[in-house]
């Protein structure tokens, strides 16, 4: 216990507060934060303690923390002072039923302080501020009507405290700040009068208990109208608002009107009741839903939170995102942020739940309506200058293949214009990897990728979709990433982006490299958290083989190996595997019901039914990106027996920037080369690639042997990514350059993608993607391969051709031909059956920094290539030694 040097003898408090305090004990339960405060005091030192509200059942609460944290006893009188307490409210009570809130009370204890250490300069008082919170977080066993009286802005009247004390008084929490020295700061503060300095220290209070109540309970935003009218009273708004009516030649009134409705159309109702309601009922919800939700790397985005404006960015996969994030975070005592949600979500009572959950509505474009583009940017400016934290998915929908989908920039560049505008509190996005082992959309993703039109989204067919109700659909994984300062960024852009924000009309000719920047990052850092599930080791076996089946042997030891390379060869530190072994990861997707047991004499078959399958790419494709290095590696060897370690190197050189650009990859070409040659070391340990020549050479084993099947089963998992760049550059090189548009080009791609998945059952509808084949024609774009002419059609020169006959060391005839045959076009000559050896190297197809000796050393590989398929070592064709 601290004691004070000089302090009288301890005086008990009154009989009648030692009774009221016996009787509320059975209903109160206290947590204290931290849980032992006495590490925070200066022993020898009078402690004075602050409660933010004047209350009777506030001081027994105190008194019953300090007693139990062995602190000095609030109800004491404070020694050196002429206080008969050891505490004061900064908002006292007039009266004792209908009594009226007094703000400034505190300042009169305050001088009795300041007067107490005048003359004294040996005397010092520590003030501790102390927050009592009744009832944040009603937990799961919580009855309805609880919630309604958990801690909120408002302050209530004592019937309301009584009744919250008797409803959430086991749920309260006791929060004892840092002691602040008074000596100190009325040193600090110089000649100042006292009656001034006690004013100052009561605004720094008050100040304090309101950061730590928003960091508790969350921003105060009961009053949805304070945002409104400081939004409409905003200055773009005002002009926008004039400009509208002189456009349109309606009075202002009007103009007004109709931005005002724009605003409620947009705007947040949040309501702390609501919030709480609706974790009650969540907690019964996920119990239905799932078998368990956890979290990862959690204590890492708390702890770098305090100070920032917090931007939530997690992938979106599922309705389910919006619910599980707020949820999680409200449960684990973090303030729940304010959604961005699609305006197609603001259905009749659904739409004001989510509203007063904190969702705000934006439409799909703002295209052709100025002034709803000026006031849903004003009102984003307006939450972030109020520092609430926010939450919305860059990809702009939600992905049906599995994959990141490309980013989209406009809030984005909206959240940075806001910061630039008033950047006085740095921002920081947060990105949060989201993984599930059953979708309940899964479903009606397949049928969009397979053509079927998009089912909008209603009331009834809400109602309908409570059927999956019926379902379990196992863990989830909220996986919380490295997290992103934009400061740095707009440092690296700019020395003086501070001055940007003078002008909010002129956009800054750097803020679009910023913002993709950022965007890319994000994705990045998404994927550097991915959680691995036993669904998804599942998946990237079983789908890599023609009938999606495996032998129960073959299968054990592939999902042994998947684990061995994640571990061995972490991606990131924030990758997350699942800790069972091959054979629990088996009986838990029979469980799941994602695959079958075919039992067997000669052995045990698992397999995958062909509607699984579809369902089941959904979940490879979530950490495909895990799997690119091992993959590329393999693939060189799908086809080939032998190959040199500079060629492998050298061509997943030429490929990664393709790659990379579809898969969000961390890695510059350094890096991704570092990875690929810590791969090729894996694979040798384990005896998959043999290492000749004093490691420049490297070689797998036949065919039909394990290590070869295990080399097939990983390629596989990206051998479709390189289908689709041949897809594409076959089919430009097939109709000649000024004979396509972008457009044309991307629905000829993905027509012959959709054909040859037909001819060869391939059970993942994101093969024929047509954002997919988007996104590399844009990747050839940027790195000057393809260009678009003055007539917009698509040109190239000789490089592209070189990389269709360099698809043969990847690709199978078979292959090649198939793809040839259906692809739409002209008979143009692609030269693709020429020997490597007879065909000049094009430049286009090397690094950008490719010198003579890179030259040099691909055709020396071309020849050994030649000379080693001429003596049979290295056969090409449809099968691994064909």
């Amino acid at each position: 216990m601290i004691t004070t040097a000089d302090a009288p003898a301890r005086q008990p408090a009154p009989w009648w507060f030692n009774l009221a305090g016996q009787l509320l004990q059975p209903w109160v339960r206290i947590r204290r934060d931290p849980a032992e405060p006495a590490t925070l005091l200066q022993a020898g030192v009078p402690v004075c303690y602050v409660i933010e509200r004047d209350g009777f059942s506030d001081a027994l609460i105190l008194q019953r923390a300090c007693r139990e944290a062995g602190l000095p006893s609030p109800m004491q009188a404070l020694s050196g002072t002429r206080r008969r307490r050891s505490v004061f409210a900064l908002t006292r009570r007039d009266g004792w039923l209908f009594g009226r809130n007094r703000k400034r009370a505190a300042s009169e204890p305050l001088r009795q302080l300041v007067h107490s250490l005048e003359g004294r300069p040996e005397l010092d008082v520590q003030i501790v501020p102390v927050s009592i919170y009744v009832g944040r977080a009603p937990s799961r066993d919580s009855g309805w009507f609880r919630v309604l009286f958990s801690e909120n802005w408002v302050m209530v009247g004592r019937f309301g405290r009584l009744l919250a004390l008797l409803l959430n008084g086991r749920d309260t929490v006791v929060h004892f700040s840092a002691p602040v020295s008074l000596r100190q700061m009325l040193d600090e503060s110089g000649t100042i009068a006292p009656e001034r300095f006690a004013r100052k220290v009561a605004r720094v209070l008050r100040t304090h208990f309101h950061r730590i109540r928003a960091a508790v309970i969350g921003p105060d935003l009961s009053h949805k109208r304070t945002v409104v009218d400081a939004v409409l009273n905003a200055e773009p708004v005002r002009a926008a608002i004039a400009a509208a009516a002189a456009k349109e030649k309606i009075s202002h009134a009007k103009a007004w009107r109709k931005a005002h409705k724009l605003l409620l159309e947009i705007a947040a109702d949040y309501s702390h009741p609501v919030v709480r309601s609706a974790s009650f009922l969540l907690s019964n919800f996920w119990n239905k839903l799932y078998d368990g939700i956890a979290m990862h790397h959690f204590d890492k985005a708390r702890a770098a939170a305090p100070g920032h404006e917090v931007i939530y960015v997690p992938c979106h996969r599922s309705h389910a995102d919006y619910l599980l994030m707020s949820y999680q975070l409200h449960v684990s005592g973090v303030v729940v942020p304010h959604i961005a949600a699609g305006v197609n979500l603001n259905l009749p009572v659904i739409g004001p739940i989510l509203r007063r959950g904190g969702a705000f509505f934006l439409r799909r474009s703002f295209k052709g309506n100025a002034l709803y583009s000026v006031v849903f940017n004003e009102y984003v400016a307006q939450l972030i200058d109020r520092g609430v934290p926010m939450e919305y998915f860059i990809e702009g929908g939600r992905s049906r293949t599995g994959r990141l989908l490309a980013p989209r920039a406009g809030m984005l560049v909206m959240t940075v214009r806001a910061f630039l505008r008033a950047p006085r509190r740095p921002v920081l996005f947060q990105p949060v990897y989201i993984g599930y082992e059953k979708l309940m959309e899964g479903k009606s993703y397949a049928g969009e990728l397979s053509g079927q039109a998009k089912e909008k989204e209603s009331l009834i067919g809400l109602l309908r979709g409570l059927k999956v109700l019926r379902q379990r659909y196992g863990h989830v994984a909220l996986n919380f990433g490295e997290p992103i300062e934009l400061t740095p960024l707009l440092d690296a852009a700019s020395s003086d982006w501070r001055a940007a924000g003078a002008d909010p009309d002129v956009k800054p000719e750097w803020l679009n490299s910023v913002t993709d920047r950022l965007a890319e990052q994000i994705q990045i850092n998404i994927n550097r958290a991915a959680d691995v599930n036993p669904i998804n080791l599942l998946a990237l076996a079983l789908l890599a083989t023609p009938k999606h089946a495996m032998a129960e042997a073959d299968l054990l030891t592939q999902l042994e190996l998947g684990k061995a390379m994640l571990e061995e060869l972490p991606y990131s530190d924030r990758v997350t595997l699942t800790p069972m072994n091959p054979a629990a990861i088996i009986a838990y997707g029979e469980q799941m019901g994602w695959i079958q047991r075919v039992q067997h004499p000669l052995g045990d078959v698992l397999t995958v039914s062909a509607e699984q399958a579809v369902l089941l790419s959904y979940f490879r494709n979530n950490v495909l990106h895990l799997n690119a290095t091992a993959a590329w590696v393999a693939c060189c060897f799908l086809n080939n027996r032998r190959m040199s370690r500079a060629s492998v190197l050298r061509l997943g050189q030429i490929i990664y920037p393709f790659i990379q650009g579809e898969l969000f990859l961390p890695w510059d070409a350094d890096g991704f080369v570092a990875q690929l040659e810590a791969t090729i070391d894996f694979f040798v340990r384990r005896g998959l690639l043999e290492s000749t020549n004093d490691g420049r050479s490297l070689e797998r084993s036949p065919g039909q042997d394990d290590g070869a099947f295990q080399l097939k089963v990983i390629a596989r998992s990206l051998i479709q990514a390189f289908e689709r760049y041949y897809i594409t550059i076959a089919a430009l090189a097939k109709n000649g350059p000024h004979t396509m548009s972008g457009g044309e080009l991307e629905s000829a791609c993905t027509l012959t993608a959709q054909r040859l998945s037909l001819l060869n059952e391939l059970s993942a509808p994101e093969f024929f993607d047509k954002a997919l084949f988007r996104g590399f024609i844009q990747k050839l774009r940027e790195r000057r391969i393809v260009w678009t002419d003055a007539d917009g059609k698509l040109d190239y020169d000789s490089a592209l051709e070189g990389m269709v006959r360099d698809a043969r060391v990847i690709l199978s005839r078979e292959v090649r031909h198939s793809i040839l045959k259906i692809t739409p076009g002209g008979e143009r000559e692609t030269a693709t059956d020429e020997p490597l050896a007879a065909v000049p190297a094009p430049a286009m197809a090397l690094p950008d920094d490719a010198s003579a000796a890179d030259l040099h050393q691909r055709h020396v590989d071309a020849e050994q290539h030649e000379h080693e398929r001429r003596s049979g070592d290295d056969r090409r064709g449809p099968t691994p030694d064909a």
